[in-house]
């Protein structure tokens, strides 16, 4: 008997899709993606700039840190955006990091089968290889072998089977530290963290809506239920955005530049930029400009659906390297914006 063809992931088909689609469909999208970030905000406390934060990262497939003391909701943000996105099974992966851990629990463990036969390959069903949203916990405690195998995954999104490159499912990678680690071997990592965001306790200015807040938090998780769950938007739709925005950005005539990030704006952007890395020895690589450059355009096509504009340049909050420079650049650059 021959076997039925299998049918493809809807999700892998939204590569193929054109802009003319997309265009028809993008307002839409829109839409649902504020109603997502604007709901779960509600179950939170004062946590809204940051669920925004990891809306446009996830819509760009840029990566996120989270970087707080334990106890401030950096797991309970990431689960509840993979809840809220109806992301279940093998499309979710998360792992709390030790300098334990070994590549096979990431990445999946070696076919014994495959080895018996001189080939190297590890199954990797379930682990971070088959999975669209990751989240790693603790990441720069990893040892050495998992810190080389992330980078080759973000940056080239695949890992190796027996020498040869395979690609990933990776779109959206959630990490969480306590603190960021000086150690000069970690830079190449910290780099490719364009946004590393603060997760602060709120028991100072919240006192009593945290109490409830957790108290109400704990029912949900004792009763097995998710009210966060509103079905707003979906990994599709996430998807479908990123491929949108790729489209428009990827035209010759006109620049994306020429339509949506206008000439004043972008002197600020450079003006900030200059002043950040000159006064507070902020570094900014190339590679993090241009990228820049995508998360500023997601930003504002999601919040207000136009151009790049000064509000927008606050994502410039997000650029520092240690926990110093992330309060540091938290307070002054919406200063340098004049946005208070």
């Amino acid at each position: 008997m021959t076997q039925a063809p299998k049918t493809r992931d809807p999700l892998d088909a939204v590569a193929d899709l054109r802009l003319e689609q997309l265009q028809a469909e993008a307002q839409g999208l829109r839409e649902r993606l504020n109603r997502f970030r604007l709901a779960l905000g509600r179950h939170f406390v004062d946590k809204q700039p940051l669920i925004d934060l990891m809306t446009v990262a996830a819509v760009a497939q840029e990566p996120l840190l989270l970087v707080g003391p334990p106890g401030t909701a950096k797991s309970d943000l990431v689960v509840k955006f993979k809840d809220a996105l109806a992301i279940e099974g093998t499309d979710y992966f998360e792992y709390l990091l030790t300098r334990f851990t070994e590549p096979s629990e990431v990445l999946g463990p070696i076919d014994i089968n495959e080895l018996r036969g001189g080939r190297y390959v590890r199954r990797e069903r379930g682990k971070l290889p088959t999975a669209r949203l990751v989240f790693l916990d603790e990441i720069f405690k990893a040892s050495s072998a998992i810190l080389n195998a992330l980078l080759t995954v973000i940056n080239e999104r695949k890992f190796y089977q027996d020498g040869v490159p395979v690609p990933v499912r990776l779109k959206i990678l959630f990490a969480a530290t306590n603190e960021i680690p000086e150690h000069s071997e970690l830079g190449a990592l910290k780099d490719r963290f364009i946004l590393k965001a603060a997760c602060r306790s709120v028991q100072d200015t919240h006192f009593v809506e945290l109490i409830d807040s957790g108290l109400e938090s704990q029912t949900h998780r004792d009763l097995n239920q998710k009210p966060w769950a509103e079905g707003h938007t979906s990994l599709e739709d996430l998807l479908k955005a990123h491929r949108y925005l790729t489209l428009l950005m990827s035209r010759k005539e006109p620049k994306d530049r020429d339509l949506f990030f206008r000439d004043e704006v972008m002197r600020e952007y450079r003006r900030v930029i200059r002043t950040l890395v000159r006064e507070d020895e902020v570094f900014v690589s190339d590679r993090k400009l241009i990228k820049l450059y995508r998360l500023l355009r997601t930003r504002a096509w999601i919040v207000h659906g136009g151009s790049v504009e000064r509000e927008d340049l606050q994502l410039l909050s997000y650029l520092g390297e240690s926990r110093e420079e992330i309060d540091l650049l938290e307070e002054k650059v919406p200063r340098l914006l004049g946005i208070t």
